[in-house]
């Protein structure tokens, strides 16, 4: 388990994720997209299955004017993630 800070205005262009990972937003809320165009907010509280380690990618950037808070969980290879997909989106 890691405990990130993205300063205000903090961005991450087209990348993915280096690990398979739990991320949990804490502070502040983050806009999230896809190569396949899907858009939605993360927003504290609020958990991200990030499994993209290869392929098309991702990107975010902060919609706030105050740091990012998240923490990363990382999983064990091959290791079940028992929680499915906000359908709400």
């Amino acid at each position: 388990m890691s405990f990130e800070e993205t300063p205000a205005g903090g961005s991450l262009i087209w990348h993915t994720a280096p690990v398979r990972q739990i991320v949990v937003a804490m502070r502040r809320t983050l806009e999230f997209w896809t190569r396949d165009g899907q858009r939605f907010l993360i927003a504290p509280g609020e958990v991200l299955f990030a499994e993209d380690t290869a392929g098309s990618s991702h990107s975010w950037r902060l919609i706030s004017d105050e740091p990012w808070h998240r923490v990363y969980l990382i999983l064990a290879k091959g290791a079940d993630v028992p929680f499915t997909a906000n359908a709400a989106r």
